[in-house]
């Protein structure tokens, strides 16, 4: 008869195997359906018959796109709407928390979607930087990392901007002031590389981290630190918020810094050009007839045109 103890060993064994294929059988399963219910681009056509744009914006990226009192604000989104009301549609905002690259914000809402988001796609994609090299860069055999993705619309020039206070600074006529005065910058970003890296790392140990601009702004507010680096939107935005006017501009370049200047644009799948030629026809005037920078006037900031219109007729050069 044998021994019971083995056969019920045996029998759990098994049961056990077949709970197992069950599960990676539902898991596949699972996969197929996400696969079938993969997000599509919507044609141009579809867009309009639909009377709603869809356009991903960053989340919680002041003074861009973020939101207050629950309601969106910022330049993104206002262009945003400027840019759905262009078309005659109305806005719908996706809210993106950036990956690890922008290849991987490119992929999960212009492209491809993200498996947990499954039917999830953008229209138009914001703050895609507008530059040639990035548009064509190619993997390790060959292939364009973004080839399913079409960059185009510059609508702003972003550099780097210092602010300091002046009740403990005199003046920024240089980096190298900071071997001296402690400055706040954002962990893992270029002003931090660049600030605890230039002139054989001198500033780095007055190089102090924040997980955010605005929270490097807080420190010097605080007296932590003497100055912060961050992009000049949200510099200007933080210094207009903070009603301080011992908070100043610097004027310094960044000697060694490589790019210093880079203009900012939009994204749209590669299929859709359609609609990034009328989306170009709305944003053009936008420009050339001082909209974008009463845009972001309102918001306590400065505007600088794109390099492709710099040279435009009638464009005032800033």
């Amino acid at each position: 008869m044998g021994d019971p103890y083995l056969y019920r060993k045996r029998s759990c064994q098994t049961v056990t195997a077949m709970r197992r294929m069950l599960k990676l059988f539902c898991l596949v399963l699972a996969c197929v359906v996400l696969q079938a219910q993969a997000a599509q681009v919507r044609p141009y056509d579809d867009i309009i018959e639909s009377g709603v744009l869809k356009v991903a914006v960053y989340e919680n990226f002041p003074p861009y796109s973020y939101l207050a009192d629950g309601k969106p604000q910022g330049v993104d989104v206002d262009l945003a709407q400027k840019l759905a009301a262009g078309l005659g549609l109305k806005l719908e905002l996706l809210w993106v928390t950036p990956g690890e690259k922008l290849d991987d914000d490119l992929r999960n809402f212009i492209w491809k979607g993200h498996y947990l988001r499954p039917n999830v796609l953008a229209d138009l994609m914001l703050r895609v930087p507008y530059d040639r090299e990035f548009s064509y860069r190619r993997n390790e055999v060959g292939e364009l990392v973004n080839e399913q993705v079409a960059m185009f619309g510059p609508y702003q020039r972003e550099r780097w901007q210092v602010a300091y206070d002046d009740r403990r600074m005199d003046d920024v006529p240089s980096v190298a002031v900071f071997q001296y005065h402690p400055i706040g910058v954002e962990v893992e970003s270029v002003p931090s590389f660049y600030m605890t890296s230039v002139f054989n790392g001198r500033m780095a140990g007055n190089t102090h981290h924040y997980a955010s601009p605005g929270l490097a702004f807080e420190a010097m507010r605080k007296g932590e630190v003497d100055a912060t680096m961050a992009m000049r939107g949200e510099i200007d935005w933080l210094v207009g918020q903070s009603g301080d006017e011992h908070f100043k501009l610097a004027e310094n370049a960044y000697p060694n810094m490589g790019r210093q200047a880079w203009d900012l644009g939009m994204a749209v799948h590669e299929s859709n050009r359609q609609l990034a030629y009328a989306l170009e026809a709305v944003l053009e005037p936008l420009i050339a007839d001082g909209e974008m920078e009463r845009i972001y006037a309102s918001h306590g900031m400065r505007y600088e045109k794109p390099d492709l219109y710099q040279d435009a007729p009638g464009v005032v050069h800033r």
